[in-house]
């Protein structure tokens, strides 16, 4: 009997010893050819590998470094939980037949924010004038061409965006949450969607239903945002969501569609006051699910719910796209004369504006804004000019081609 127990006992770590053995080195197998198929894009850091007999597999201290990025996203703890050791041994070893019935959890993932957050080539290499009108632009700058990005987000405050991630796969369909510390939550349910991992790819297998379920919740995050971008641009925050929305409808229009009137009111509301929205999402549909009413479907329209009531009367028509106008060139400012005993401003070329850095200048936009201050730096896209506000000194970068008109407070030279 004693050496049965013995036998047993030896027996239950070898197997325990081969299981742990055997889901790591499957593990390792796994996210090496995922490092592989990602290479072109960037640099994916496994980390510790771990597990448990429950059919779970943890990974510690992951990260993945796009390329296009300036930081990395660190991946603090992945857990997937297959439902059985079995099941676990038999995903790793053929990712194709993955159950029904398991669950993917990111926690503590975060990613440090940057002024600029997409290296010099990437936006070197995109060109802004053929792209196509964007439905989302948020201008936080005194040129509205400027749009909100990580260096604003910086400036309100957010130096990291970190939360955690859910994904769930059920017999009745896959869900999917993040949930953020300072920028809200996302919440998919997608009734029927089967989610097929494979070695090289990831099929969906929608059961003939495509339509999925989303609530989004800001967690305050709206009210500072259209806040700051108001304060930023010298608006009202009244002037500030007409604008944001006039955005929206031409990049609607461009696409050949014009939002109704309570689309645009309950795009207004949610960028002033955020909360929680509650919508239906098509992924297979040209606009999402947003239904494009007809004549004779007067009375279709999108299924929102915004804060617990239902909006009426959001939908989409169909119009001609708008073809936009050819800028005409700007006329060519007079020179004006210089008198070496008085200091004024003066014009000087843009494209010299690194020989006046620590200068004061005045900057007018294609827009007429003015902005005053001392020269901090000068890129090949941007400029940056510093003003002394109530909280300290804030630097305003301006895109250069959107400079009409750059002068420098000096004396004049001597002819």
């Amino acid at each position: 009997m004693k050496r049965l127990l013995s036998f047993l006992i030896v027996l239950s770590l070898v197997a325990f010893a081969g299981y742990k053995a055997a889901v790591w080195w499957l593990v390792d197998q796994r996210l090496a050819e995922a490092r592989t198929e990602l290479s072109e894009f960037g640099v994916l850091e496994r980390g510790s590998i771990g597990s448990s007999l429950d059919g779970r597999v943890l990974l510690s201290g992951a990260r993945w470094l796009d390329f296009k990025l300036t930081q990395p996203l660190a991946l603090g703890v992945v857990e997937l939980d297959a439902g059985s050791p079995i099941a676990l041994l038999t995903a790793l070893a053929n990712p194709e037949s993955l159950g029904g019935r398991w669950q993917l959890a990111i926690e503590q993932a975060s990613m440090t924010l940057e002024p600029t957050m997409f290296r010099n080539w990437v936006t070197e290499g995109a060109d802004e004038e053929s792209a196509s009108t964007p439905l989302v632009a948020l201008a936080c700058a005194p040129d509205p061409r400027q749009h909100l990005g990580s260096g604003d987000l910086k400036r309100m405050g957010i130096d990291a965006v970190a939360g955690d991630f859910l994904l769930v796969q059920s017999p009745d369909g896959f869900r999917a949450e993040l949930y953020t510390v300072e920028t809200g939550s996302l919440e998919v349910n997608w009734p029927g969607v089967r989610v097929r991992p494979g070695r090289t790819d990831i099929r969906l297998d929608n059961n003939g239903s495509s339509i999925a379920n989303v609530t989004l919740r800001d967690a305050g995050l709206m009210r500072r945002l259209s806040a700051y971008c108001s304060r930023e641009t010298g608006l009202t925050l009244n002037e500030w969501s007409v604008a944001a929305a006039k955005a929206l409808a031409r990049g609607l229009e461009d696409r050949g569609y014009k939002g109704s009137s309570q689309l645009l009111a309950l795009y207004r509301q949610w960028l002033t006051e955020g909360g929680e929205l509650s919508f239906t999402l098509d992924p297979d549909s040209d606009t999402l699910g947003i239904p494009v009413r007809t004549d004779e479907e007067s009375d279709t329209a999108w299924q929102v719910i915004y804060n617990g009531a239902k909006v009426p009367d959001v939908y989409l028509t169909e119009v001609l796209p708008v073809v936009p106008d050819v800028a005409t060139e700007a006329p060519e400012l007079p020179v004006q004369p210089e008198n070496p005993n008085v200091a004024q401003w003066y014009a000087e070329p843009v494209e010299n504006a690194n020989l006046w850095l620590g200068r004061k200048v005045r900057v007018t936009l294609s827009n007429d804004n003015q902005v005053e201050g001392k020269l901090v730096s000068v890129g090949d896209r941007e400029l940056e000019v510093s003003r002394m506000l109530a909280g300290g000194e804030m630097a305003y970068p301006m895109l250069i081609r959107a400079v009409a008109q750059f002068e420098v407070w000096r004396r004049g030279r001597t002819d």
